[in-house]
């Protein structure tokens, strides 16, 4: 079943086309990678699929639903989820009440303001299953700013992952972690459930070829390479563009 489909994709800024005619399609369950060099034009792809960037032209369909013109929080309500680079939590506030947050913006019971949080149970519940997923629900009661910072970035992926996303746009979930917490990382995210579709934007090709069933190549804005890891890294276009090995000079480093 397909998840996600983007057609003849444009995002022009002044005179550049940052995302230049780009088209696939993402199916149930698949862990997309999305890699590219500086400028490739990888986050604001998913700023696009995510709405933070207006289409140039082009369309994205969700679940079989245009959701080109849609406000990012309306893509949230059918279930997409998103992270950063850069993480974005209530520092000053619990791990368990960040997520409780999160899940409380996606309910009608958002509205009803004279109700104690406390009343929510299955809100509580719900946190509680995201938090032991991400292997936080040991730390529930921890201020977020006492986190480590791989563990302030397990705690993104859970709030992502409060409005039940089907689909979860990643940017970099592995920046600035440590080797061990992005093999950490790297394992949480393939364990999530075969019913949530990844798509990740990464330069850790650790995590990317551990990862991914599938990677999609940018350069300068257009898809050049689409298809499995190991033909990504066979492609010779691949490994001259982004890699900077040229046919016939063998293994040179990635850059």
């Amino acid at each position: 079943m397909e998840v996600l489909r983007v057609e003849g994709l444009f995002r022009d800024f002044g005179g550049v086309h940052a995302v230049k005619d780009v088209s696939f399609s993402v199916e149930v369950g698949e862990r997309l990678a999305i890699i590219g060099p500086n400028g490739a034009g990888k986050t604001t792809l998913l700023n696009l699929l995510n709405g933070q960037e207006k289409v140039t032209a082009g369309r994205i369909y969700f679940l079989g639903q245009d959701i080109t013109d849609l406000p990012t929080y309306r893509r949230a309500h059918l279930g997409q989820g998103r992270s950063f680079q850069l993480t974005s939590l209530f520092p000053n506030l619990t791990v368990l009440y960040n997520d409780v947050l999160a899940i409380q913006g996606t309910k009608p019971s958002r509205f009803q303001l004279f109700h104690p949080i406390t009343a929510y149970k299955h809100i509580f519940a719900k946190a509680q299953e995201l938090l032991t997923a991400m292997a936080l629900w040991e730390k529930r009661d921890d201020l977020v700013q006492a986190l480590g910072y791989g563990e302030q970035r397990r705690l993104e992926i859970s709030l992502s992952l409060a409005s039940k996303a089907k689909l979860l746009l990643l940017d970099e979930p592995s920046s600035g972690l440590t080797a061990d917490e992005s093999i950490e990382m790297t394992n949480m995210i393939r364990n999530l459930g075969a019913d949530i579709t990844v798509a990740i934007v990464a330069h850790d090709m650790d995590l990317v070829f551990g990862l991914a069933s599938r990677i999609i190549v940018l350069h300068y804005g257009e898809i050049i390479a689409d298809g499995k890891p190991e033909e990504i890294q066979a492609n010779p276009r691949v490994r001259e563009i982004y890699m900077g090995i040229e046919e016939g000079t063998g293994n040179a480093g990635a850059s």
